[in-house]
């Protein structure tokens, strides 16, 4: 099973502080690294993680707050440095393109390769990108601005084709292929073998989802129904709830009943308020609705 990793780079909320970065993450799989918000600072922490700016061609940011990606000048810059000149997809709701269109033209004059923007909905669950090992869908929120998450599904692996049955059948290399995608394979002597007979089954596929800046919103619990990692913001403590209404964030107590309700696998929380000097409150909060529950951490990674 190729590995599969989400890296937190930063977990911080709007306001800088000296303890998080802003919102960002990388997801890595099978030597391909994926780009969820880029906040500033983004390109700093690729580096300190050891992960390879030339292995992204897929950015996802979830809406137009600067926390989520003044970075990504910065890191196209960056890129064109580097001699990049393969295309680069940016994922987000209506109106980057138009914001970033005079960035680019002043700072990254002439790059070599071309940044393809995709204007996603944020109203509605929709297939935005499907690169053969990963499925990305959008996660309608509730935000000040228009908002999304993204799930991220793994594509179902073929079955491990059976080293013994070929061999005792003396099956031909060129049938294997056909064999995993569902055919069977009859012999010289008119024995038939179906696919269950000769292959075993891949392992499940895997899933993560990205909830970022959203109110409360138990509508996307069944979009996330069974997710194995959900990340979900929780801004703010119980006690603080007033000014997570007023601001359309959630509390860490919120964020565990979505995982709850999505009967999820485990979940992170982050995009921390820079008021709390410790976020054990806010864990010990969510523990409380969903024990499967952990903090998000400068440079931590989780394997899916």
């Amino acid at each position: 099973m190729e590995k599969f990793q989400l890296h937190i780079l930063g977990c911080g909320s709007a306001k800088p502080t000296t303890r998080h970065f802003p919102s960002a993450q990388a997801l890595t799989l099978s030597g391909r690294l994926y780009l969820i918000d880029c906040g500033e600072g983004a390109q700093l922490q690729m580096q300190r993680a050891h992960l390879k700016y030339t292995a992204v061609d897929h950015i996802f940011i979830s809406h137009l707050h600067g926390d989520h990606c003044f970075g990504l000048i910065g890191f196209i810059s960056t890129l064109a440095l580097h001699g990049r000149t393969q295309d680069l997809h940016v994922y987000s709701p209506d109106g980057l393109e138009q914001m970033m269109k005079e960035q680019l033209a002043f700072f990254v004059n002439g790059m070599a390769f071309e940044v393809v923007f995709h204007a996603v909905p944020t109203d509605r669950p929709t297939l935005v990108m499907d690169d053969g090992h990963l499925r990305v869908t959008t996660i309608p929120l509730c935000h000040r601005v228009p908002t999304c998450g993204y799930l991220f599904e793994e594509v179902p692996a073929l079955p491990h084709i059976r080293r013994d049955m070929i061999d005792y059948l003396g099956i031909p290399h060129y049938a294997i292929r056909g064999i995993k995608e569902g055919n069977g394979w009859t012999t010289e002597d008119g024995r038939t073998f179906t696919q269950a007979q000769l292959t075993t089954p891949a392992a499940p596929p895997r899933s993560y989802a990205y909830v970022s800046d959203t109110a409360y919103h138990p509508a996307i619990a069944e979009q996330l129904s069974g997710v194995h990692l959900l990340y979900h913001e929780a801004t703010f403590a119980e006690a603080d709830s007033s000014r997570a209404t007023v601001t359309c964030h959630s509390t860490a107590r919120q964020a565990a009943q979505i995982a709850k309700a999505a009967q999820a696998q485990r979940l992170i929380i982050g995009h921390f308020s820079s008021r709390y000097d410790d976020e054990n409150i806010l864990l010990q909060e969510a523990r409380e609705v969903f024990p499967q529950t952990e903090l998000a951490s400068e440079l931590r990674v989780f394997e899916l």
